[in-house]
């Protein structure tokens, strides 16, 4: 029986979206929109995606952007600017925890594991500087122990990531005592794998076993939940509340992503193979396994697309899109092979 392998994920379309500066936020086409300047949020993410790709042939120099605009976007103790135009000025954005969340996974995970000693130390100097952060925001939250946890595996004794990861036990939401609509949230919004992810996380961290079962018991319910015919059918942009029908769009690469990362993870803890297949399911979806039956990237580029949509996808390769495909094939290759005859007869096409 034919093994499915995921396409091979490279940094080649991110550094086309990269200058000296930072990673362009949008993207006509393959082409980068310089006009509409960086964002923070891409800046954590592509540092936490180089150090894990760190054998490719772009990734020191796209550790070291990122860094630098982490570097340059931080204004003291917790708090980042949000976005930076092309001419080097700061915008007028509010700032956002969710960006400052995404920055601290960025820095934890490159202080923990980036092979070069530079960014390393700059990565851990500021993740000092920024670890007093806390949030009322879940996500928020989420994203900053993650980061947090990531440099606990590397130094245990780490205490601003073991300070900060302690407090996200306490902030975390829980899934609450209802049959019909457990989740810590009145609705399901983006990213929402990440909740159950960092939950584990931060169990497996601090030890609770009831961590373990209540975030397994979480991630197992949104599977259910966002699984239809064999595939998932992902939560769309305006969010999905209880008894809301499928399919819905416009449905985000972000999500796919989320939720591959929090499969793989629960599969590394569990060795149970269902975590795999449910891995397996999330990245098919940037293969064609979805509601449109399209590919959500480019082969060309190694671009992913802004979106799927119920007639095709949004042709855009923007860095948010491009980090989740790229970082969900990764991901993929942590679980164990999937056989073709899985996905059945699913048309991959653009």
């Amino acid at each position: 029986m034919i093994e499915l392998t995921p396409p091979t994920s490279t940094l080649d379309h991110l550094a086309r979206l990269c200058d000296a500066n930072g990673i362009f936020e949008h993207a006509k086409l393959d082409r980068p929109r310089v006009e509409c300047g960086y964002c923070t949020d891409d800046a954590g993410r592509l540092l936490a995606l180089t150090t894990q790709l760190s054998r490719d042939p772009h990734s020191l120099r796209l550790s070291q952007v990122a860094v630098g605009f982490l570097e340059r976007a931080h204004i003291g103790g917790g708090q980042f600017r949000l976005r930076q135009s092309e001419d080097g000025s700061w915008t007028e954005d509010a700032l956002s925890d969710d960006a400052v969340g995404r920055a601290l996974l960025g820095l934890g995970t490159a202080a923990a594991w980036s092979p070069w000693a530079d960014v390393r130390a700059r990565a851990l100097a500021l993740f000092e500087q920024a670890a007093t952060f806390r949030s009322e925001h879940p996500r928020a939250t989420a994203y900053a122990a993650l980061g947090a946890v990531e440099l606990l595996r590397a130094e245990p004794t780490h205490e601003r990531a073991r300070r900060l990861v302690g407090d996200a036990a306490d902030q975390l939401p829980r899934a609450q005592p209802a049959d019909v609509w457990p989740w810590p949230e009145a609705r399901l919004s983006y990213a929402n794998a990440v909740l159950p992810e960092a939950g584990l996380s931060v169990a497996i961290a601090t030890r609770s076993q009831r961590g373990v079962n209540e975030a397994l018991g979480q991630l197992s319910w949104l599977v259910d939940q966002e699984m239809s015919d064999g595939h998932f059918s992902f939560t769309p942009v305006g969010g999905r509340g209880p008894g809301a029908s499928k399919p819905t769009f416009d449905q985000q690469p972000i999500e796919a992503w989320a939720m591959a990362s929090a499969c793989a993870n629960a599969f590394a803890h569990t060795n149970d193979l269902r975590w795999a297949e449910a891995g397996w399911a999330a990245g098919s979806w940037f293969l064609g396994n979805n509601d449109a039956g399209v590919a959500v990237f480019n082969p060309l580029t190694g671009g992913g697309f802004d979106g799927l949509e119920c007639n095709g996808v949004n042709l855009n390769e923007g860095a948010e899109s491009s980090l989740a495909f790229v970082a969900t094939m990764h991901r993929l290759k942590a679980l164990p092979p999937r056989r073709a005859e899985a996905f059945g007869d699913v048309a991959v096409r653009i």
